[in-house]
């Protein structure tokens, strides 16, 4: 029976008319249920239909995911990159518009190649690269005790091999917080008063461990904040959850947060935004191509055009290791 029709990601991109990338964020958010054989990923028809009749039944979706009823952060971005990885594709991985903008670009480089993007966060990005499941991560990683940026995870998750580090891009982090900021949310401390609820990011991306970091360092213990273990995985989820009244502050990017009417932000840290690859691949056709990209004027005038970056640093090679 077709209602027990096992598909391919790329058979539900061409049945819901949607980009095979779109089918792993469905599946990553936890709308579209998908499962692991072997190392392939495959989506009963049934689950596409159920996909398409809650689509139809509702007018917007409700992205509050919590840990309870989808699988671990750490266990889903590993069960796409398994997927991505399996025909050697060529992988960038990270969360930022910029990358999606650098990939279309390295596909019409000359020395460029097709580029499969994951959604998955920074920590889990290195990893896959440590790995070998991806080709490009990228990191915004702070690090409470030096206050360095992402130098101090690369050398932890990359034990041993060389890698080299180029700056794409500074952001700035803050609170999300609702017009007007009724509640006048202005610090780190503010998220343990017990007025105030919170969504999160998901555990392994680069504003959860911000996020986890300030937490650490100022002795505040997770588990007496308000909302703390509701998730979602992306900047735009937890800001529309703000804007909706289901919680009173998120943390998350500038530029993401002026996208949400009914937002305020409340600016906390400039964080640093950087691209990561093994230093065996540098001199390699698309590897060169990326680095010319970066430090085009076309590029540039790309993010320009999006604001909310500081490109003060970009393209620089901020070290090897």
């Amino acid at each position: 029976m077709l209602e027990d029709t096992a598909l391919t990601p790329q058979e539900v991109a061409d049945i819901l008319k949607i980009a095979k990338n779109t089918v792993y964020e469905l599946i990553k958010r936890g709308e579209l249920n998908g499962y692991k054989v072997g190392k392939k990923i495959r989506v009963d028809f049934k689950d596409i239909q159920d996909y398409r009749d809650r689509a139809k039944n509702k007018n917007t979706y409700n992205p509050n995911i919590s840990e309870n009823n989808i699988p671990t952060s750490l266990e889903l971005p590993q069960l796409i990159l398994d997927d991505l990885n399996s025909d050697n594709n060529f992988v960038i991985c990270g969360q930022d518009v910029l990358l999606d903008i650098l990939a279309s670009y390295l596909e019409l480089h000359p020395f460029g190649v097709r580029t499969l993007r994951s959604y998955t966060g920074s920590y889990n990005g290195l990893m896959a690269l440590y790995l070998g499941k991806i080709q490009v991560a990228t990191a915004h990683l702070w690090d409470g005790d030096s206050g360095e940026y992402n130098i101090p995870f690369v050398r932890r998750l990359l034990p041993g091999i060389p890698t080299v580090i180029i700056h794409l891009a500074c952001r700035m982090q803050g609170f999300y917080v609702a017009k007007g900021n009724p509640k006048n949310i202005t610090s780190w401390e503010d998220l343990k008063r017990p007025d105030i609820t919170m969504v999160n990011r998901e555990k392994g991306c680069g504003t959860r461990i911000l996020l986890d970091e300030h937490l650490r360092l100022l002795g505040i213990d997770s588990s007496s904040i308000k909302g703390y273990n509701m998730e979602c995985f992306t900047h735009l989820t937890v800001a529309s959850t703000v804007a909706r009244g289901k919680t009173d502050v998120a943390l998350g990017n500038e530029k993401t947060g002026l996208q949400v009417g009914n937002v305020d932000f409340i600016p906390l840290q400039k964080e640093r935004y950087e691209l990561v690859i093994k230093k065996k691949d540098l001199n390699n056709p698309p590897f060169k191509a990326i680095i010319e990209i970066i430090r085009s004027e076309a590029f540039r005038n790309e993010l320009i055009g999006i604001g909310g970056y500081d490109l003060s640093e970009t393209g620089n090679i901020i070290a090897e290791l």
